[in-house]
């Protein structure tokens, strides 16, 4: 096959004019500038999708003590073994991206496009192979491999959170401690959270020019939509970008958002920053912030400690199903590309199915009619 000028080849990363010493670890370092071009190419997150890709190989290799022209589909073998093992085990979802990852860098060094088949077998008389199979890496033979412990709030456990981040600003206040500000805060951000059933990310990066007004609902003022600029971005794509409605259900988030905003916020000295949620060393907070702030809420409201900050999203979507929503409407709220997605974030409860169950007796009496 003839070379080829794709970003990666082998001929466009190796100096021709240089005599390595060693080449085996140099053949490798430049295989991994290949790999990462091509996917820089494709417009892929350096930070979030290269740079780990690339990690991983380096991990693997390390594992084996092999380079890729010396790999064997027993190496990937071994390499599963031993992170199923151990004190943290690897879980499944991992493990997969993982196959995932490796099988693509086998896929760019095996492509005779690139040149590294010929290059390798020129220098070391070896050629990488494929190592990564259906027979030994993890099929995805289920769309939903989170924990089976994360799942939605019941309205009383809702509740039972908000309380609790509310009785600790409370608490800190009376006792003369610093931080009062901060509590405040995390007590807004996690009912926002679940009142526009945001990520962590997305609510994070809002803004304070992201609340706008809703011609349909003027009774909410500036607070009847938000405008998502860091929604969830596929491979390759820039953020996506959605409004999210204020529903009337959730029209309680409007005073919470009005109180933070011209009274509680302010205090805090920000300045021109432009961030919702600013810290008290006026920078925006991060992500890990709104883990913590519902770590703390979920301890107090003695909630089980399987639930993260993302089953308030399940919440959300969950509970305006049951308010009644069409899923388009509830899939769009939430960003989701397809339907199927927005159903695992629900779970809806057996009152709520035995009403549709009702309704529909109700409505097809007919069709039950017992007949003789």
């Amino acid at each position: 096959m003839r070379q080829v000028d794709l970003p990666g080849a082998a001929h466009l990363v190796l100096d021709s004019g240089v005599r390595y010493l060693d080449p085996a670890p140099a053949v490798f370092e430049a295989m991994l500038e290949g790999w990462a071009r091509q996917q820089k190419s494709r417009f892929l997150s350096e930070a979030g999708t290269i740079v780990p890709r690339v990690r991983l190989v380096r991990r693997f290799a390390g594992f084996t003590d092999q380079y890729p022209w010396e790999w064997t589909p027993g190496e990937l073998e071994a390499f599963t073994v031993d992170i199923m093992s151990g004190a943290h085990p690897a879980v499944q979802s991992t493990i997969r991206s993982y196959h995932g990852a490796l099988r693509m860098f086998c896929e760019f060094v095996t492509d005779a496009r690139y040149g590294w088949l010929a290059e390798c077998e020129q220098r070391f008389g070896q050629f990488p192979v494929q190592i990564a199979h259906e027979w030994n890496t993890v099929a995805h033979v289920v769309d939903y491999e989170g924990q089976p412990g994360r799942r939605a709030l019941t309205y009383d456990e809702v509740q039972a959170l908000f309380d609790a981040a509310d009785a600790r600003v409370e608490r800190v206040r009376r006792r003369g401690r610093k931080g009062v500000l901060a509590a405040w805060r995390d007590a807004a951000i996690l009912k926002t959270v679940y009142a526009y059933g945001l990520r962590r990310r997305e609510l994070a990066r809002l803004d304070t020019v992201d609340f706008r007004r809703n011609p349909r609902a003027v009774q909410y003022g500036t607070y009847g939509s938000v405008q998502v600029r860091y929604g969830k971005a596929s491979k390759g794509s820039p953020p996506k970008r959605r409004t999210v409605l204020t529903v009337p259900e959730m029209d309680w988030i409007v005073d919470v958002l009005t109180e933070w905003c011209e009274e509680i916020r302010p205090l805090l000295f920000p300045g021109s920053h432009p961030a919702l949620w600013v810290t008290e060393r006026r920078s925006r907070i991060s992500m890990r912030s709104v883990n913590e702030a519902f770590r703390d809420a979920r301890l107090d409201a003695r909630l089980p400690e399987e639930l993260d900050v993302h089953a308030l999203r399940h919440s959300y979507v969950t509970h305006l199903l049951e308010f009644g929503y069409p899923a388009l409407m509830v899939q769009q709220q939430v960003g989701h590309a397809w339907g199927s997605t927005t159903a695992l974030y629900t779970s809806v409860s057996d009152e709520f199915r035995n009403r549709l169950l009702e309704q529909s007796l109700q409505t097809h009496p007919e069709l039950w009619t017992e007949t003789t």
